[in-house]
C-alpha cells in the first residue's frame, strides 16, 4: 500500500537541505519565512551568534489586516525590512523555508525589497 507523504514533512526536509548551504551573518543575515494557514512569520537570523535580529509577523497587535492573504504578507515584508534599517541591516540571505517562492512568500519578499533590503 502507497501512502502519501506528509506535505510539511516534505516541505521541513526540503528547508534542511537549503539551510545546508546558506546561513547568515551579522552583516548579512538570514531572512526567515514560515507560513501558517492564519499568519505569516519573517525573522532575521544570524546563525553564527545563533541570535534573532529582529522580527515581524501578522499576529502583532495593531497589525490591522487579516494574517493569511497577500496583503498583510506585504506588509510584514515592509514592517521586517523597516526593522531591519533600525538596526542598519541592508542586505539578507532570502531564506523561503521550504516554500514554493509564490503567492504570500513571494508578496512578503516584494514588500522587504520595497522596504530597501537587497536580497
Amino acid at each position: 500500500m502507497v501512502k502519501k507523504q506528509s506535505r510539511n514533512k516534505a516541505r521541513k526536509h526540503r528547508h534542511l537541505r537549503v539551510r545546508g548551504k546558506i546561513s547568515g551573518t551579522a552583516e548579512r543575515p538570514r531572512l526567515n519565512v514560515f507560513r501558517s494557514l492564519n499568519h505569516i512569520y519573517a525573522q532575521l537570523v544570524d546563525d553564527v551568534a545563533g541570535v534573532t535580529l529582529a522580527a515581524a509577523s501578522s499576529v502583532e497587535k495593531d497589525f490591522g489586516i487579516r494574517g493569511s492573504n497577500k496583503e498583510a504578507a506585504r506588509k510584514v515584508g515592509q514592517l521586517i525590512a523597516e526593522r531591519a534599517a533600525q538596526k542598519g541591516i541592508t542586505e539578507v540571505v532570502f531564506d523561503r523555508g521550504g516554500y514554493l517562492y509564490h503567492g504570500r512568500v513571494k508578496e512578503l519578499a516584494e514588500g522587504a525589497r520595497e522596504g530597501g533590503l537587497k536580497f
